[in-house]
């Protein structure tokens, strides 16, 4: 579960997906499924949270890294390659975003 504090040394990623909600379900399955099978495996990965809004629209993914590096090592293998393809076939599209962590409440 990730934990949001100010002095978080770590990388922050939040990414939107923006999709229909046709596709909501089946995208949140695919994201849900590349967590449990494949990124919470990969090194440096910390914990994310996966958020729907109510009208099943957008989708908000919040993950915490040890590092920018191990991020973007997890995203260039074949397999996190493969697993976006399939993503953004269900939705209109996705910006991952890296942030720092300022203060929290």
């Amino acid at each position: 579960m990730p934990k949001i504090v100010a002095d978080f040394k770590g990388q922050t990623i939040i990414t939107t997906f923006e999709m229909t909600p046709a596709t909501a379900h089946e995208l949140m399955e695919k994201l849900q499924a590349a967590y449990d099978q494949f990124i919470r495996v990969q090194p440096g990965f910390l914990a994310a949270g996966l958020h729907m809004n109510d009208a099943m629209t957008r989708i908000c993914n919040y993950s915490q890294w040890q590092r920018r590096e191990d991020y973007q090592a997890m995203l260039r293998t074949p397999e996190m390659r493969a697993r976006n393809k399939e993503i953004a076939a269900l939705c209109k599209g996705f910006e991952p975003v890296m942030y720092e962590v300022v203060a929290s409440f």
